[in-house]
């Protein structure tokens, strides 16, 4: 029999683990996309395409993993009216936000997008009001200020500031507020609660479909033209993997951790993406004001993520546990 508190050691271990798995993931998915998309070694500048490679990859997985070799299980209740009105819309938004956040890396740094992300908050609160799904209220107002001044102040701080860039980013923002805002109105709506497994089965071919007809117009031709379909597959493929491994790494953090927990790990991981974005990469210049910006977005974020946290924990009933959304979310571009 093992030994109570040497069996209590591992299990700390193991969850730190999977923590410390889903940043490096996390963070290292960030890099990985930067690189295929902006490097001349790579030439494959297309975010849709991209974006488009991940989602087909991840539905053969999950369809494999959950149907063929059914070593993961997914959640029943799905009807076609709710695939139809919920599950659609949360696949456009997701196709829209990995679209326009990995479109983003073509004109700003991973270290300022990564700042702009910070704005969030704000975007799933407006949008959660004009929902009816959030309350406004003095404490939300003080969190989105500071979160909003964060921002700006951050913005300020950019030497090479691109607003094509910009307005990628904040419309990837918005996507993933919108996808947010229907994820919650799928749980607390209609009472369908998705492990993310199942959400990758259903989502993803969804979202396969919403960028297949977008990329057949927008940068097919252009793959045609420049004769780029002689694109390193090993590399793309293995870009594909690591965007599926993070969303299977999020699975584990969920099932071993709390929501606190998870999202602790999210704001460290937005540190090291800044951070390290600094050293790999030549377009990122950081500057004091820069960092002195993010630091009060995520001071705010924080606030934010704490009270979200509080909210939920009188929702939630002693034996029904809601699955926390991650600000910012997991996604290819994350």
């Amino acid at each position: 029999m093992a030994d109570p508190p040497k069996k209590a050691v591992s299990s700390g271990l193991v969850t730190y683990a999977y923590i410390l798995l889903y940043i490096a993931l996390s963070s290292g998915q960030i890099f990985f996309n930067k690189w295929v998309l902006s490097s001349k070694e790579i030439n494959f500048p297309y975010p849709l395409g991209l974006t488009l490679l991940h989602m087909v990859f991840s539905s053969i997985l999950c369809f494999v993993l959950t149907k063929v070799l059914k070593i993961m299980r997914v959640e029943e209740g799905m009807t076609l009216e709710i695939y139809l009105t919920s599950v659609v819309p949360i696949g456009a938004m997701f196709a829209m936000t990995l679209w326009l956040g990995n479109t983003a890396y073509l004109y700003i740094s991973v270290a300022f997008a990564q700042m702009l992300k910070a704005i969030m908050p704000v975007a799933v609160f407006i949008l959660g009001v004009a929902a009816g799904l959030e309350m406004m209220s003095c404490r939300m107002l003080l969190i989105m200020s500071v979160i909003s001044f964060g921002v700006l102040v951050a913005s300020y701080g950019e030497i090479d500031i691109n607003w094509v860039g910009v307005v990628y980013q904040m419309g990837g923002v918005v996507g993933e507020a919108l996808r947010l805002i229907f994820m919650e109105i799928l749980v607390k709506r209609k009472g369908i609660k998705l492990n993310p497994i199942s959400v990758m089965y259903y989502v993803s071919p969804c979202s396969a479909l919403c960028l297949l007809i977008p990329w057949i117009f927008l940068e097919k031709p252009k793959m045609d033209d420049q004769g780029t379909w002689n694109f390193p597959p090993l590399i793309l493929t293995l870009n594909s993997l690591c965007t599926f491994a993070l969303n299977l790494s999020v699975f584990l953090v969920i099932s071993h951790t709390s929501a606190l927990t998870i999202r602790v790990a999210g704001v460290v991981k937005d540190w090291v993406v800044v951070l390290l974005s600094a050293i790999l990469f030549a377009d990122t210049k950081l500057t004091l004001i820069n960092l002195f910006g993010y630091a009060i977005a995520i001071a705010g974020v924080a606030a934010y993520n704490n009270h979200k946290l509080k909210k939920e924990a009188t929702q939630v009933s002693s034996n029904e546990s809601q699955p926390p959304q991650l600000l910012p979310s997991v996604s290819s571009n994350d």
